[in-house]
């Protein structure tokens, strides 16, 4: 097939023309400071406030509760080590999961360094964390419980609002990565009781370097930038404008097509997952089988490794993944992988396949096809298959 398949949609998305449109004006000729006074610049001003209003109106939140930042990574970032900042008298433990991103688990990592002591809660087999495990960490120091909304390599969606009711009644500040799950799926942070939320405007279609962080009005966390009065004062420094127009246009798009694009994504994600599970032998799906992003789809091939897998995807314009692209130049085994209970060697061979809406059946046939023939040319040149098959036999 000549035309490239594109399957790691939760890695990044194409950029909208509807998105790139929307920010090119503020290239060029609306190319004023927001904080100025003058007329030419107060318009650049309403547009990044009409973005921040169409961003909240999304997750049931008010518009002075929206902050942008430079990604996923710096909302967790900012949420993790300003929370820890604001309310060390109060403790110095912190919550979180085997499973999170490495923004969150590298952030927890740099507090314990300095003082914090976390709890790492783990996961059952299909990725879902244990709530006993969760409600048993909890110490009267205990400060904030981040958990991601849903994983990024095997899709499972978490209990969030059970945690977040665990969170509130014990007086303990949540926060959630949502970076995968925005726009996938339903998020009132109300109802969900969730006092922070990091999401980045690349994974909707969105322009790359922008994202934003939700902070529930009455939560005392400090400044991430100092310097000007930009964000409330939060995070100082001149607003990416072109980037916020375009993330609000992107937020405003997906929340049109919401309902329409996620039933589409999960037809093609079951169709796919089904295919691969009866075709292909020794194989099994990673991460629970429904309660999982409508996007995703995650497999592990024994007898294989899985970087020679997507090299030979890539030879036939299939763009996949093992994993999350922030740890593509690892060579050890995903962590998601290990945490819910696969050995080293089975974890090496995992295929993270993400959707969207404009992939076709006929796509997914033309990927299925080329899955077989290439686990089936690695397998006859791995002596631990044969040794297997032999052994059967």
């Amino acid at each position: 097939m000549d035309k490239k398949i594109y399957l790691d949609n939760a890695a990044t998305t194409a950029t909208r023309p509807e998105v790139v449109e929307a920010m090119l004006p503020y290239f060029t000729e609306k190319f004023g400071n927001p904080s100025s006074i003058y007329e030419f610049a107060s318009q650049n001003k309403k547009a990044v406030t009409d973005a921040r209003e169409i961003i909240a109106k999304s997750l049931g939140a008010n518009a002075a509760e929206i902050y942008f930042t430079g990604g996923g990574s710096e909302s967790d970032n900012w949420a993790l080590k300003a929370t820890a900042e604001a309310y060390k008298e109060k403790g110095n433990h912190i919550i979180t999961s085997k499973i999170e991103h490495h923004a969150i688990l590298h952030t927890c990592e740099y507090l314990e360094k300095n003082g914090f002591e976390v709890t790492y809660v783990g996961v059952d087999e299909n990725g879902v964390l244990k709530l006993d495990e969760l409600k048993a960490a909890i110490r009267p120091t205990t400060i904030l419980i981040s958990v991601m909304f849903a994983n990024n390599e095997i899709g499972t969606i978490q209990p969030i609002k059970e945690i977040g009711e665990i969170a509130k009644q014990n007086n303990i500040l949540f926060h959630t990565d949502a970076v995968q799950a925005y726009m996938q799926l339903d998020i009132n942070v109300d109802d969900l009781n969730i006092d922070m939320l990091s999401a980045s405007g690349h994974k909707i279609n969105g322009p790359k370097g922008i994202g934003f962080l939700y902070i529930r009005k009455g939560v005392k966390i400090r400044s991430l930038i100092h310097g000007g009065a930009q964000e409330r004062s939060r995070r100082a420094g001149t607003e990416n404008v072109p980037a916020i127009v375009g993330y609000g246009k992107a937020v405003e798009i997906a929340m049109d097509t919401f309902k329409e694009r996620t039933e589409k994504e999960i037809e093609l994600r079951n169709y796919l997952i089904e295919r691969v599970l009866a075709e292909v032998p020794y194989t099994r799906l990673n991460g629970h089988r429904t309660k999982r992003l409508p996007n995703n789809s995650n497999f592990s091939f024994q007898f294989i490794e899985g970087e020679s897998l997507l090299i030979m995807l890539d030879m036939k314009n299939i763009c996949g993944s093992s994993g999350s692209a922030c740890t593509s130049g690892s060579l050890d085994p995903s962590h998601v992988l290990l945490a819910i209970g696969l050995p080293h060697e089975i974890a090496h061979g995992s295929l993270r396949l993400t959707l969207n809406e404009d992939i076709t059946k006929e796509e997914l046939d033309y990927v299925v096809t080329n899955v077989k023939e290439i686990v089936d040319k690695l397998r006859s040149m791995s002596p631990l298959y044969e040794d297997y098959v032999k052994g059967i036999n």
